[in-house]
């Protein structure tokens, strides 16, 4: 689904930028660290809710989040996930197809939905006074979505459209969040075409869609946050009253996520035929979530990856002239390091000209990681991406009228049953030392924990790497 409603986002965008500032100047100014009201229960059927309310803008964001993703879906139903964040606008119990997305915008708001790694999710940014009649809505169709032959016929065809528009014809397609995980892991769960495989989509019917729907969107498989402007006392109770009477399922066992370590470094070179220059596409496999290592990941990935004072961008662009930039990332592409649950890679990928050479592009990546792996960082090098990180994470956090704070609420509450780990991120980056990032870097940044990716234009397949 995309974001309706686009001058009244801009809007809503624009009202909320001071809070960013606000929010960064109060966490700087003497240190204070970032504290965001969380309340969190669960309802008897299972439900998890958090509730964190903020009176700064008269809006508030109610998301849905099922735990069930693109990498734990059923082995024999890949693009199931995805299929299903479409048939949920199709119509439930008491509002018919598509009347969901027209109470949200008839009311103001916006909205959407994704499937990503390990959750499918739903959320509304609405007026205050529209909250009551939102929670209503959502808990609808969390009670009975409108499963038919014809939705689902429909509905499988538009995911197809969307792989062939997305992916199979649009250069670089698939490069490199669906590629580089498919290669870098062994695992199936998270190694398998994510946005699907046409035969599974093809077998899809209405019989399997309300069985999955049964199975995964039940409310002890989901989390529910509320945020934004709203009184707690009175949205305790409309949540009560919508959600409480639905039924808890018998959730299927948990599939085991786990990957081996890698010992030996991968590639593979992909010839597209649309793309217009080769590009090159670099995944390793990142720490176990909420360890020392893992924050210290993070800030490696700010010194090296992230904007034009990162050593991959002094040592590519300003220092080599290989690619005209450098994007990178954990989770790369499909949300941040805080909205994932199982094993994942931190992703760099960058865009050259045929003239050079895939090799050149790898060891000035080498070389900048070098400067990492060899000798630990200086303390104004580490502080200054603490600061960068702080930054990234207040950003995240207000984008889309607070919606970030949302999505990092949810994730916190669907994976760790602990949503107040949101207020536990700035110490944990700043406890990292020099000594640990370097022993990060050498365990996670050696050649053999990585995947490389070329793209070969299709007119420069023959004699390049």
């Amino acid at each position: 689904m995309r974001f309706s409603r686009l001058l009244t986002a801009i809007v809503l965008v624009a009202v909320a930028a001071p809070v960013h500032a606000r929010l960064f100047a109060q966490a700087a100014k003497g240190g204070a660290a970032l504290k965001v009201p969380v309340e969190y229960y669960k309802l008897p059927n299972g439900l998890k809710v958090v509730l964190s309310p903020d009176a700064t803008v008269p809006t508030a964001i109610v998301a849905t989040y099922y735990n069930v993703g693109f990498r734990n879906e059923p082995q024999d139903r890949t693009g199931f996930a995805h299929l299903f964040e479409h048939l949920m606008f199709q119509g439930s119990r008491n509002l018919g197809k598509m009347e969901f997305i027209k109470l949200v915008e008839q009311n103001g708001g916006i909205l959407n939905g994704s499937t990503r790694f390990d959750f499918t999710n739903y959320f509304q940014v609405v007026p205050t006074h529209a909250l009551r009649r939102i929670l209503w809505a959502e808990a609808d169709r969390m009670s009975g979505l409108a499963i038919d032959t014809s939705s689902v016929n429909n509905q499988r065809d538009v995911v197809k459209n969307e792989v062939r528009v997305n992916v199979l014809n649009q250069p670089y397609g698939g490069f490199p969040w669906i590629d580089l995980p498919m290669h870098a892991n062994e695992n199936w769960y998270n190694a398998h075409n994510f946005y699907g495989d046409m035969d599974d989509l093809d077998k899809a019917n209405a019989a399997d869609a309300s069985s999955f729907f049964k199975t995964f969107y039940a409310p002890n498989n989901a989390v529910l946050v509320v945020t934004g402007d709203f009184e707690p006392k009175a949205t305790h109770q409309w949540i009560a009253d919508y959600f409480a009477k639905i039924p808890r399922a018998a959730l299927p066992a948990t599939p085991d996520l786990s990957e081996k370590r890698q010992m030996a470094e991968k590639r593979f070179t992909r010839i597209d035929s649309l793309a217009t220059r080769p590009a090159i596409g670099l995944g390793y496999h990142v720490p176990d979530r909420f360890t020392p290592e893992w924050f210290a990941f993070g800030l490696l990935d700010q010194i090296l990856g992230q904007g034009r004072d990162s050593r991959f961008y002094q040592e590519l662009v300003q220092k080599r002239a290989l690619t005209g930039g450098v994007a990178a990332g954990i989770n790369f592409g499909l949300g941040s390091m805080f909205d994932y649950q199982g094993p994942m890679l931190w992703e760099v990928t960058a865009y050259h000209d045929a003239t050079q050479s895939p090799d050149s592009l790898v060891a000035a990546f080498d070389a900048a990681i070098a400067s990492v792996r060899d000798k630990p960082v200086d303390q104004a090098t580490l502080d200054r991406a603490v600061v960068k990180m702080r930054s990234s994470l207040f950003a995240e956090m207000e984008s889309l009228v607070g919606f970030g704070r949302t999505n990092m609420l949810a994730s916190f509450a669907l994976f760790d049953n602990a949503p107040e780990r949101i207020n536990q991120l700035e110490t944990g980056f700043a406890k990292v030392t020099p000594a640990l990032l370097q022993k990060t870097a050498q365990e996670y940044l050696r050649p053999t924990n990585r995947t490389i990716e070329f793209i070969v234009a299709a007119k420069k397949a023959a004699g390049t790497h």
